[in-house]
């Protein structure tokens, strides 16, 4: 049977689960909210990843890892031609630039960090394509899945904790009167408080800054702690339905609603 459906229905740490527990071979393509992701496997192990726009190239990821200079990036791109990357990282490592283990651990470290960025779409159509082998040209590492589904098990529950405190991205920040003293913040959280202000979503303020669901919400939360901000509703929004109130009002469907939740608490 195809794997194939769609991210409010599964999570990623389920479906990293099961590729790693079938010991698959294969791309996992997800079509997200505006982005597409590439994640290839071999024998059940991560191999290559990719999101959006960034084409996961070599001389790209170690250049984001300052391991070759903007001139050196510059000049790889513009002579390099159709050159693949498993000769480029020959070619660096023969003239001294890096090492193999810069290549495989820096490598690695950018598909990990593709992978914890797909932990927090929640919105997405995926499917398994069996016959998509990782890239010829690329090169491929073999990471076990085992620490990777662990830290996006533990995201997962913090972002529904944070989901509990806060729970729709589409509510404004506004400034609080008396926000408490001696509050340092964060370069990302000065990036989130210079967008404060009633015509701002959270979910726009997120856009602006290119954070996930799961980033924003950490952000608005140590603010909301620190009494800097709270939330309100923005200015000429059309009120919404309560979120807490049942979807229906049929008994029977909220009888259904009511058990097939027991039967998920069961599940866990």
């Amino acid at each position: 049977m195809a794997l194939r459906g769609n991210l409010r229905d599964i999570t990623m740490t389920q479906l990293l689960n099961l590729v790693h527990l079938a010991s698959k071979t294969g791309t996992l393509v997800v079509d997200g909210v505006s982005e597409q992701a590439y994640i290839s496997f071999r024998d059940g192990k991560l191999a290559y990843a990719r999101v959006g726009k960034d084409d996961g190239s070599l001389a790209s990821v170690l250049h984001k890892a300052n391991k070759i200079s903007a001139n050196q990036y510059r000049a790889i791109v513009d002579r390099a031609g159709q050159m693949t990357d498993k000769e480029l990282g020959l070619i660096l490592i023969n003239a001294g630039y890096v090492s193999q283990e810069d290549i495989l651990l820096n490598l690695q470290g950018y598909f990990t960090d593709v992978v914890r960025r797909l932990f927090s779409w929640v919105e997405g159509i995926f499917r398994f394509e069996s016959e998509m082998l990782p890239p010829e040209g690329r090169i491929n590492v073999r990471l076990d899945l085992e620490n990777i589904i662990m830290e996006g098990s533990r995201q997962l529950r913090e972002l529904e904790q944070l989901q509990d405190e806060i729970p729709s991205l589409d509510m404004a920040l506004v400034f609080t009167n008396r926000p408490r003293t001696n509050v340092n913040l964060s370069v990302e959280e000065w990036k989130v408080v210079k967008f404060v202000d009633p015509k701002n979503t959270m979910r726009q303020i997120a856009g602006a800054n290119k954070l996930n669901d799961l980033e924003i919400r950490k952000i608005v939360y140590g603010l909301l702690q620190a009494g800097l901000v709270e939330m309100a509703r923005p200015a000429g929004a059309i009120v919404q339905p309560n979120p807490k109130q049942f979807p229906t009002k049929n008994k029977e469907e909220q009888k259904s609603l009511i058990n097939k939740l027991i039967g998920r608490i069961r599940s866990m």
